[in-house]
């Protein structure tokens, strides 16, 4: 089974090309002249184990808002595409994520009902050069395109740099461990037999 896909989305605020296999080894290369972002891009890579290109070119002199709304987008869209009809996945996953000061836990359902809880503890408006509230829109566009059930919550944290990334890490192992196949599991995981 390969889990592969190449998208290219184009509109007149952005152009993006992604490449994504769900069964790669982290690798990744990412462009969208967002450092920060591309640093949260590359964890999730890392971390999920999901070989990820994305190069994306947007209006980022008008915000930041277009560029990772529509990266999170195309992101969902690859998932959603490269996952088919979702035979042997394991579906359910969460994890925890401690960094420093910081834990985080995600809550992920494979179940094509999109749903998106997000919990942190900010205390600033940025982070990086980024608006603390595109985190959000980033992850609920990712998730709505996906067709996923997934809850990010920050439990405790202080330093804002670490809550935002120990949110990219969480979902990134969750996602990992949702996209797994099981070797046992030859049918859609669902007992009503559909998703």
């Amino acid at each position: 089974m390969m889990r592969k896909i190449s998208i290219d989305r184009k509109t007149k605020e952005t152009k993006i090309s992604l490449n994504i296999n769900l069964d790669g080894s982290g690798k990744s290369e990412i462009s969208t002249k967002i450092p920060f972002f591309d640093h949260m891009l590359e964890q999730i890579a890392t971390h999920s184990l999901i070989d990820l290109s994305i190069k994306c070119d947007g209006d980022i002199e008008v915000d930041y808002h277009h560029t990772i709304e529509d990266v999170g987008l195309t992101i969902g869209q690859a998932i959603r595409e490269a996952l088919g009809d979702k035979k042997g996945i394991k579906r359910f996953s969460n994890s925890y994520v401690a960094f420093d000061e910081t834990c985080t836990r995600t809550v992920i359902d494979l179940c094509n009902r999109p749903f998106f809880i997000w919990k942190t503890g900010t205390t600033l408006e940025q982070v990086g050069s980024i608006d603390v509230e595109l985190f959000s829109e980033f992850f609920k566009s990712l998730v709505n395109e996906a067709k996923m059930n997934c809850h990010i919550e920050n439990i405790y944290g202080g330093n804002n740099h670490h809550i935002i990334e120990s949110c990219f890490k969480s979902f990134a192992l969750a996602l990992r461990s949702a996209i797994e196949v099981d070797p046992r599991k030859k049918t859609i995981p669902s007992s009503k037999g559909a998703l």
